[in-house]
């Protein structure tokens, strides 16, 4: 997606504008000669989570951009009232706000504490209104005001509650916002859209829940930047109220070479489908090539672990450092456990030595899928067909496992 300047000399306000997405966008913006404001709380660098608001601002004035760093955590009310006076101080006003600022926790409701809670909700809904509310006066002077809300459409299948009760509602809560805000500021010629990708986006965030494998299955955060970029060229008063995807918005407007945005284009038909997306259904509905008469159940489960055993190394146990106890249920229903945290690793049938990190319950035909390629740990759980109790990060690790595993099956 080609830059045309329709941003120049524009003001763009980022939260959450260190890294990843929100940073994406804001280069995007950069590269037309805007001002953007990186509101964000990483002040300090972290070795797990590289990019600071300084080292965002860096990027954005050498890609041509004017940029203003601000310390801001969406949660603080005069963090927030703060970094828009700054911003109106240095660039006279605020013509664009990219709600990008969220927390996510994928948890069952008894196993989501409030703290937790909170903290999803004040980022994701209470962040997003906070922001708005104190950017509103400023983009009502602008004649080309735009409010971007990184969050999904809304749909009520129960599927996408029943599982992270908590984080959907944090999340619908800023599209909740584009419901109304659109309608709302409509007279005051503010376009107010929401923005999601189709897949999953290479981000600390993905890295987190899935693990190091999912990189492959999912895309760089500039086809957010590119989808991001179509709709703020556009004019607000025509292009409000959406729910938009990126790849859809993007084909719409001229883009067909998706291979530029995948982190690995020999997986374009292997994309991990993102959350709250029909697409994610039909997609397990599909049939795949080896069908299920041809799989024999009596002893799939059993061939699982001998391969699991011939695997396990002192490398596999210092990189994962989690104890696994699978409840299977079905034909081959009985528990199994993998212990990677001590010694050279152990598996076997029944409870785990020491206590497990991560207890995944499925059924045991769901968990052949799983390990040979077929299904993968992020989508089952959010399908519903994998329950998880425990660590979730150390739950999500399977995914190198189970890499290893696919040619050996």
């Amino acid at each position: 997606m080609i830059n045309t300047g329709k941003l120049s000399g524009l003001t763009v306000f980022v939260t959450g504008g260190s890294r990843g997405i929100g940073k994406a966008i804001a280069l995007k913006a950069a590269k037309d000669g805007a001002n953007v404001v990186v509101a964000a709380k990483t002040a300090t660098a972290n070795p797990k989570l590289p990019g600071t608001i300084y080292t965002a601002c860096d990027e954005i004035e050498a890609a041509g951009g004017k940029a203003l760093p601000c310390i801001v955590d969406v949660r603080d009310e005069k963090q927030v009232r703060s970094a828009v006076e700054e911003a109106i101080k240095k660039f006279g006003g605020i013509d664009i706000l990219i709600n990008n600022a969220s927390a996510i926790q994928l948890s069952p409701t008894d196993q989501t504490d409030m703290k937790r809670y909170d903290l999803m909700h004040n980022i994701n809904t209470r962040g997003t209104f906070l922001t708005t509310k104190e950017c509103l006066p400023y983009l009502k002077k602008s004649k080309h005001a735009h409010i971007l809300n990184l969050s999904p459409p809304l749909n009520m299948n129960p599927l996408w509650f029943q599982n992270h009760v908590a984080y959907t509602m944090a999340k619908y809560g800023m599209s909740m916002c584009v419901l109304g805000m659109h309608a709302e500021f409509k007279p005051f010629n503010i376009g107010v859209n929401a923005l999601w990708p189709r897949t999953g986006i290479s981000t600390a965030a993905i890295e987190m829940l899935a693990g190091d494998e999912s990189f492959k299955y999912t895309r760089k955060p500039e086809i957010m930047a590119d989808a991001a970029y179509v709709i703020l060229s556009q004019d607000p008063r025509k292009v409000t109220g959406n729910f938009f995807i990126d790849e859809q918005i993007l084909k719409e407007h001229g883009v067909t070479d998706f291979d530029q945005y995948a982190n690995d284009p020999s997986q374009r038909e292997n994309m991990m489908i993102d959350f709250f997306l029909d697409e994610a259904l039909n997609k397990q509905a599909e049939p795949t090539k080896k069908t299920e008469e041809s799989i024999k159940p009596a002893g799939e489960v059993g061939k699982i672990f001998v391969a699991i055993e011939k695997n396990l190394s002192e490398d596999l146990v210092k990189s994962t450092n989690a104890v696994f106890a699978f409840n299977l249920t079905g034909k081959e229903s009985g528990k199994w456990f993998v212990d990677l945290k001590n010694g050279t690793g152990k598996c076997g049938q029944g409870d785990a030595p020491s206590g497990a990190d991560a207890t995944l319950t499925m059924d045991s035909k769901n968990f052949f899928d799983m390990f040979t390629g077929k299904t993968k740990p992020t989508t089952a759980y959010m399908m519903g067909k994998l329950k998880i109790a425990g660590n979730m990060q150390k739950a999500m690790k399977l995914e190198k496992l189970m890499g290893k595993l696919k040619s050996k099956l």
